[in-house]
């Protein structure tokens, strides 16, 4: 028999698709079993019996529901394998794929598979589809034997222009200086001490396009240096050492405040989840499912953590605000211990 404080049963209420392949449940006065998410008349729970499978039901003497046949595989799992393939199609594809062509391919209305789309990568099919170009175009230009030119039609860009408008914000510079390792880019940064260890800010001339955080300054410098191994990297600045000092006092006090310009470098997504992140007051926390609930993708959990780890400027992106559904803290770039103390000086219990 069910009881209201079973979680199962509360799948049951709610027809969780979720929890579908978890379990079955078995209805005593009807003799059939169905899976949580099953829109047949919710049952009384004296009726209900919770079995781990449907071959337990089926010895227990239950049939399997003619509705929601609890058998197959589940729906939920079903669209995710369809959205998986029309990744690859898109990503196999010389040039943009129309979405009903896409649906077509995939056995799905058009409308349909663009909603489970973005429910399960958070994204539209037209967007992947952008950022599968763009990584084309990276590697592209990664190929010293191809022209830009070449490198722009070959990633799948229809025209030169509709690669210039959206390349500054993906590569983060000019085709030419990213093919060249940021060479002819001028990085200021600076390295200070704060109460976490070494902390270094770089920044462009659009704004900070870096905060780190580790126990080793030299360390954190290799690593700039690595992500830009020809840009003009310029230190001793005395003027930008300012902006160190109010980050490491945002640091030790955040009820400061920080308000930075940012060169902010990332997939469409990511800067949808970063751009979340940055509205999280000081001395508050969400949860991962939060934050995808925010950017209407509430189903892409994992995407967003994986973004939150990508996330390469440290407290003026706050994912240190950013902990798991049971408030426990998860994984962080720079270390959980500064994840904790970050939210300690926060006030964060």
């Amino acid at each position: 028999m069910a009881t209201q404080s079973d979680p199962r049963w509360q799948a049951v209420v709610t027809r969780d698709v979720s929890a579908d392949g978890g379990f079955v449940y078995g209805v005593k006065t009807t003799g059939v079993y169905c899976r949580p998410s099953c829109p047949a008349r919710t049952a009384k729970p004296a009726h209900v019996t919770f079995f781990a499978s449907g071959q337990e039901a089926t010895a227990a003497g239950y049939r399997p529901c003619l509705r929601c046949r609890p058998d197959d595989t589940p729906r939920g799992e079903r669209d995710a394998a369809l959205v998986a393939r029309a990744c690859r199609l898109i990503e196999a594809a010389d040039s943009p794929l129309r979405l009903e062509k896409l649906a077509a391919a995939v056995g799905l209305s058009p409308s349909h598979l663009h909603r489970q789309f973005k429910t399960i990568t958070g994204i539209t099919p037209r967007a992947y589809g952008a950022a599968a170009r763009m990584r084309r175009m990276r590697d592209e230009l990664g190929d010293k034997q191809t022209s830009i030119t070449a490198a722009i039609y070959d990633a799948g860009f229809a025209s030169n222009s509709r690669f210039y408008e959206t390349s500054n914000e993906a590569l983060g510079m000019t085709p030419t200086r990213f093919r060249s390792g940021g060479e002819g880019t001028a990085i200021r940064f600076a390295v200070g001490e704060c109460s976490l260890g070494s902390i270094l800010v770089a920044a462009t001339e659009k704004g900070v396009c870096a905060i780190t955080l580790g126990d080793d300054p030299e360390h954190l410098v290799r690593e700039l240096q690595d992500r830009f191994p020809k840009a003009d990297l310029i230190g001793a600045d005395a003027a930008f050492e300012a902006m160190v000092a109010r980050v490491v006092g945002f640091v030790e006090a955040p009820a400061l405040g920080l308000d930075l310009p940012l060169d902010v470098r990332g997939t469409a997504f990511q800067q949808r989840v970063w751009d979340a992140l940055r509205t999280i007051p000081v001395g508050q926390t969400v949860s991962y499912a939060a934050i995808a609930e925010r950017i209407g993708a509430p189903k892409a959990v994992r995407a967003v953590a994986q973004a939150c780890g990508a996330n390469t400027i440290a407290v003026a992106i706050p994912c240190h605000r950013v902990v798991r559904n049971d408030g426990a803290l998860s994984g962080y770039r720079w270390g959980v211990a500064r994840k904790r103390a970050l939210l300690a000086k926060e006030g964060v219990q």
